[in-house]
């Protein structure tokens, strides 16, 4: 059966103040699955996303999407104003009008249709998640972006959330990109992995990637700066706005590495 092809990055890469953040990314995202990218902070996670969507250009290399590629996307952080009365309901429809009927759908999706008139100041950590990713289903994306979706959530909400993680690929039949450095439970709710450090390190399934020399060096790395780890072999400052959509024609955007660059970086 023929994929769905969404989007593609090509030799890809971003230098900024004379230095590469990121490079020679390749990767390709499809309709139905779930792609990691994993890496120590500062490894160029976020910035492979941002190129991914559009919101930066790369330096060099291309990317590509999908005409009126749709897409939702959940932040890492979200700063709340405890003296702003901001309910869930309003938080959903605040940067555009939504039917109610969808919003309470969104919200019963994730499972938090009963908390539709509360406060998001008196939500937990876990709750709030499944909020954010409410409002970046609504629409019903091609593509969801989630950055550190366990940020603040607790250990026994974490398993949860990555179970309603694969539900909402299924029920959406979309492409959801994660973005974490915390490897206790992510092996298991995704088809692909990258591991980044400045480059891709090393791809393929989690269990190709749990045997894999490279990423069994990137873990000594990571655990030297205390992150949390764990091996599952498995064999199968954002705007609050939660989506980012592009109505235009296929976007391709391209810069040739110069050689130079190469060489002295």
């Amino acid at each position: 059966m023929t994929r769905e092809w969404l989007l593609s990055l090509k030799k890809a890469g971003l230098r900024y103040d004379g230095q590469w953040l990121v490079r020679d990314i390749d990767l390709d995202l499809y309709r139905g699955e779930i792609v990691t990218l994993i890496g120590p902070n500062g490894s160029g996670k976020s910035t492979t996303a941002k190129m991914a969507l559009g919101i930066v250009n790369p330096t060099c290399g291309f990317l590509k999407q999908k005409l009126n590629l749709k897409v939702g996307y959940v932040p890492q952080k979200l700063t709340l104003d405890s003296s702003l009365p901001l309910t869930v309901r309003r938080l959903m429809t605040l940067t555009a009008k939504l039917d109610k009927k969808a919003v309470y759908e969104a919200l019963k999706i994730t499972g938090v249709a009963h908390l539709e008139k509360s406060a998001l100041t008196d939500l937990s950590g876990g709750e709030l998640q499944r909020v954010l990713l409410a409002r970046a289903i609504v629409r019903k994306p091609d593509l969801l972006v989630l950055d550190e979706p366990l940020q603040g959530v607790d250990y026994q909400g974490e398993s949860e959330l990555y179970a309603l993680i694969a539900r909402l690929r299924d029920t959406l039949n979309c492409a959801i990109l994660l973005i974490s450095h915390d490897l206790h439970i992510v092996m298991a709710a995704t088809d692909r992995v990258l591991c980044l450090n400045g480059h891709i390190c090393c791809s393929g399934t989690p269990a190709e990637i749990a045997t894999s020399d490279i990423y069994s060096h990137l873990i000594g790395d990571m655990a030297e700066n205390s992150l949390t780890l764990y091996q599952h072999h498995h064999d199968h400052h954002h705007s609050i706005n939660g989506e980012i959509e592009h109505y235009n024609v296929t976007l391709q955007k391209q810069n040739p590495c110069k050689q130079e660059d190469n060489n002295n970086v």
